[in-house]
């Protein structure tokens, strides 16, 4: 092909790449309008919420009057629905936060006194309004049979001329008086209006809200038929009928079948009843009773809830029923702005970080490939210019596996929270982006070294890359993917980053790099690229080391996490840090000029000898500062520690004292706080991680053979360990940010493995009489190259991190250090010995015609 005719055919290759620019200038400018930034990096909304014990005792003396002829069965009543609450009220919160749209928010529960803290990153008034709504709310969903004789005992009540605590008479219903709000906020009125014209105890009085404002009473059972809790999904949709949106709801198979039996008993002359008007069903919410439609026929397992509702009403519903119900009532007890939970300082280093990162690897790229690595740090400077529709199109596609609304997607073009890990991990990927150029660059010089033409070489290099290019990268979409679909907040959030950064390098690397290859080379040049080279036709046997390499890791392994076990069972607080295990939380009052008061990384730097990963906020209420201080030391784990009496908060104010003597910390509060990670956070992000090994090894097998993605998956598995030891053993604690450390060595590690897979299957399938020891030990002599090339890459930007980041980016960083290193080694000397030795030294075919097959000729054994 021509080059004028191969211009020609890469226009629509160009219109691509245009369009792609247009959608991400369009989804980040405005900067300041179209980025939003998490909590560490911009502050927000803190919310403390605690169980609203006084309305709990209402709702249970409504619910059954006896009980206050009992002494203590209200009080016992509340012990019951208290223990064991506190789980659930965070995993509902959370998912109600999440449905939001907010990305990355705090939530901490303080389970002793039966409270969280929600804290929201930048939401303004009215979305704080709308949220302090939606996180109070029990979206306790019910279906309750009206009276026999509805009608005839609401008429008889409208007669009169008297109406509830709190309501006058208005028309045929009632009216709120002026100082409504009031009224109801004295104890036992929501049973005093239930009670209002009731002669039958097994009934109670409900008022459903009309259009015009007034309400409409209804004598309801007291026998709930069906609960939120057989709920399968809920939705939205518009009301044709009346005009408006209505709420839709699908019930699980059980819910169905009650439904059903339900609906076709009360229905007109149904089996119990034997009129031809069919009963009327009440749907109340939150102990309100919103509409009370007459059953006409029998109905199956799905419905409608009509009210009210506008657009916004309807979704936040369907949201809320989604979320589940709240096992006790919330409400909030405090309300404060809070301040980032890193310093200016720590942003600066991140800055400093990603500008040095950057141009550590444009650099090294241009210096080892020239002319060619010119090219990459073009592609490497359009990843970062197109991320941000990566970022979008990913998470849109993303949310048809599992819908996330903080997540994006669903058609939204805004972008994920900034984060500081988010801006680590943003590093990291350009550090790893360069992985896909090298590959191509490479095959491109051993095309060179055949002989092949300039227009040849490229062209056989891209297509000799891409079987390479497309496992590896494919293998880390898919555990992007199950990392979300299986995930939430924060996990979902990491494959984001990781799917988004994968696909738009991939982009770059086979499309952009090829279009200036393309435009800027000639074709018939018989020179080839002037590159430098590591390693000329290296032939190390690195096979016979497989057994000892092996064996030395396990035992580093084994060591490693012993210590780590041992370490926790003495005391958690060592390993863990306060985000995952919980410790101590102390506020002090801060009433000093501003201009005094220490900065949070001069704070971080006083207590890193006592706690390397405290959580460390300034909060502003209604005319006061004051520092939160979150450790991971309790009273109990301080036992044994320097601690005196074990006590953490005199302790942690001793050290800033004797730093900040000027400061003046005056202690507001000392109390202990629940884990920042609920019990729905660490089984989902359990599972991702066990499904995404569970996926590489299905895929790497199906892709080559199983004995390759086992030795890959023994791989992950060594990184993930060895890294998770090492890490410990310097001293450092466990937390959310060295876990997402965790998941990106996993997603990172497989890529090296699969580029030597690819090349032994490549060799197996070209030379038929080598030995498979020679073979394994030819594929990763002739991978050296691009495994080193691209290891030093990537720890560029792991050590600019390393040396500018400070606090938990610190933390990611030697994760990340020791995870690269370990990725590297166990492509060599884990995966491959491995995988030889499930074959017993013998030749798996790769022939397309005999697929599947094993030779069963005996090949050398290792060492």
């Amino acid at each position: 092909m021509s080059k004028e005719s191969l211009v020609r055919n890469n226009i629509w290759k160009w219109l691509s790449l245009g369009l792609i620019a247009a959608v991400a200038v369009h989804v980040t400018y405005p900067l300041k309008e179209k980025i939003r930034y998490g909590l560490d990096l911009k502050g927000g909304t803190s919310f403390t919420l605690g169980v609203d014990t006084d309305k709990l005792a209402d709702d249970i003396i409504a619910a059954d009057p006896s009980v206050t002829n009992i002494p203590g069965a209200v009080e016992r009543k509340i012990e019951e629905t208290l223990k064991g609450c506190d789980d659930r009220i965070v995993s509902v919160i959370r998912k109600r936060v999440d449905s939001m749209g907010t990305n990355e928010p705090v939530i901490q529960s303080l389970p002793k006194k039966h409270q969280l803290v929600v804290q929201l990153p930048g939401v303004d008034a009215d979305v704080s309004k709308a949220a302090k709504a939606r996180l109070q709310s029990a979206a306790f969903l019910e279906f309750r049979l009206t009276h026999p004789k509805d009608d005839q005992l609401v008429a008889k009540l409208l007669d009169k001329d008297t109406a509830p605590e709190g309501y006058v008479k208005k028309g045929n219903g009632y009216a709120r008086v002026a100082n409504y709000s009031e009224i109801a906020a004295t104890p036992g009125h929501t049973a005093r209006v239930q009670a209002f014209g009731t002669t039958d105890d097994r009934y109670r009085m409900m008022l459903e809200k009309n259009g015009d404002g007034t309400y409409s009473p209804h004598f309801v059972s007291r026998n709930r038929e069906l609960s939120g809790d057989e709920l399968e999904r809920a939705g939205w949709a518009r009301d044709d009928l009346k005009g408006g949106f209505q709420v839709t709801f699908e019930l699980t198979s059980e819910g169905g079948r009650k439904f059903s039996q339900l609906t076709r008993a009360y229905k007109p002359n149904g089996t119990k009843n034997h009129t031809d008007r069919g009963r009327c069903l009440a749907i109340i919410l939150d102990g309100e009773l919103i509409s009370a439609p007459q059953i006409q026929s029998e109905i199956g397992s799905s419905g409608v809830i009509t009210g009210r509702f506008d657009l916004q009403g309807a979704k936040q519903l369907a949201d809320d029923l989604n979320a589940g119900a709240l096992p006790a009532p919330l409400r909030i007890l405090a309300e404060s702005t809070v301040a980032p939970t890193v310093g200016d300082d720590a942003i600066r280093s991140g800055i400093w970080a990603a500008s040095i990162g950057f141009l550590l690897v444009a650099v090294f790229m241009f210096i080892y490939y020239f002319y060619v690595g010119l090219v990459a740090d073009i592609a490497l400077f359009l990843d970062v210019v197109l991320l941000p529709t990566a970022l979008v199109v990913v998470a849109n596609i993303l949310g048809v596996f599992a819908r996330d609304p903080s997540m994006g997607g669903s058609g939204s073009i805004q972008l994920p929270v900034l984060t500081m890990p988010g801006i680590a991990g943003l590093v990291l990927t350009l550090g790893m982006a360069v992985d896909a150029n090298v590959l191509i660059f490479e095959r491109i010089r051993e095309e060179f070294l055949g002989g092949a033409n300039v227009g040849s070489a490229v062209k056989n290099g891209y297509a000799r890359a891409f079987t390479a290019i497309f496992d590896s990268n494919l293998t880390t979409i898919i555990t992007g993917i199950i990392l979300f679909v299986v995930g939430t907040g924060p996990v979902r959030g990491f494959a984001i980053m990781l799917t988004s950064g994968v696909v738009i390098s991939m982009f770059t690397a086979l499309v952009v790099t090829r279009l200036v290859f393309d435009h800027c080379t000639k074709p018939g040049s018989t020179k080839p690229f002037k590159m430098l080279q590591f390693f000329k036709e290296p032939k190390f046997d690195f096979m016979k080391f497989g057994k000892y390499t092996t064996i030395a890791s396990a035992a580093i392994i084994a060591v490693s996490l012993a210590i780590f076990g041992i370490r926790f069972m003495v005391n958690r607080a060592s390993v863990l840090a306060v985000d995952l295990t919980g410790g101590t939380s102390i506020v002090y009052d801060m009433t000093q000029d501003s201009a005094k008061q220490p900065s949070v990384g001069e704070i971080r730097k006083a207590l890193n000898d006592f706690d390397n990963a405290a959580v460390i906020q300034y909060q502003t209420g209604v005319g006061n500062t004051t520092l939160l201080v979150k450790t991971g030391e309790t009273s109990e784990t301080a036992k044994g520690s320097k601690v005196e009496n074990r006590d953490v908060g005199a302790h942690v104010t001793g050290l800033l004292s004797a730093k900040f003597p000027e400061a003046g910390f005056k202690t507001a509060s000392v109390e202990e706080v629940g884990s920042m990670v609920g019990k729905d956070l660490k089984d989902s992000g359990t599972k991702a991680v066990l499904f995404s090994l569970i996926a590489i090894l299905v895929y790497v097998g199906f892709r080559f053979k199983f004995g390759f993605g086992l030795g890959g998956l023994v791989a992950l598995a060594h990184d993930a360990l060895i890294s998770l030891g090492l890490f410990s053993l310097c001293g450092r604690q466990v937390s959310l940010i060295v876990i997402t450390a965790l998941l990106t060595i996993i997603g990172y590690s497989i890529n090296d493995t699969v580029v030597v897979f690819d090349r032994i299957r490549e060799l197996l399938k070209k030379d038929d009489r080598m030995s498979f020891y020679d073979l394994c030990n030819a594929a990763i002599n002739s991978c050296l190259s691009r495994t080193v090339i691209t290891s030093v890459t990537t720890l560029f930007a792991v050590l600019a991190l390393f040396a500018f980041g400070n606090g938990s980016i610190f933390d990611f960083a030697l994760v990340m250090l020791i995870g690269v290193i370990a990725g590297t080694y166990s492509s060599v000397f884990i995966a491959t010995p491995i995988m030889f030795w499930w074959y017993r030294g013998k030749r798996p075919s790769f022939d397309e015609s005999k697929e599947g097959s094993e030779q069963a000729a005996e090949q050398p054994a290792i060492g």
